[in-house]
């Protein structure tokens, strides 16, 4: 607790960062289901513009995945509920580091390629 703060306030603002946090990740959750809902509903990749529906429906759905991730990621940080232990401070940023994140994005577009080209067949 901060300098000033009660414990009725602590309490009111410990409640308030879960209540939101919750609906936040349920919204997220709800909305990726009904955009896969979608993508099954589509059909065939073959018809006009339901290709660029598909890639609109699944960057969505990254989207909604990115920010479930900074979700967690900001209640780890800000634990209301106390911490239980303390996260080292982030290293230097350098060219092996640059690799990593080159190496990664590279996986990514090699993945979302290979599910269109599945999603493509399996239509």
């Amino acid at each position: 607790m901060t300098e000033g703060a009660t414990a009725a306030e602590f309490e009111r603002v410990r409640a308030r960062s879960l209540s939101l946090s919750f609906a936040a990740t349920v919204l997220m959750l709800l909305g990726i289901a009904v955009l896969g809902l979608y993508i099954y509903r589509l059909g065939p990749l073959v018809g006009p513009g339901v290709e660029e529906s598909f890639g609109l429906a699944v960057a969505m759905m990254f989207l909604m995945g990115a920010m479930l991730a900074h979700l967690v990621d900001r209640a780890y940080r800000s634990w209301p509920l106390g911490r239980r232990f303390r996260p080292s401070a982030p290293g230097p940023v350098t060219d092996a580091g640059f690799v990593v994140a080159l190496e990664v994005l590279v996986l990514v577009i090699a993945g979302g390629s290979i599910a269109y080209v599945v999603a493509t067949l399996l239509s």
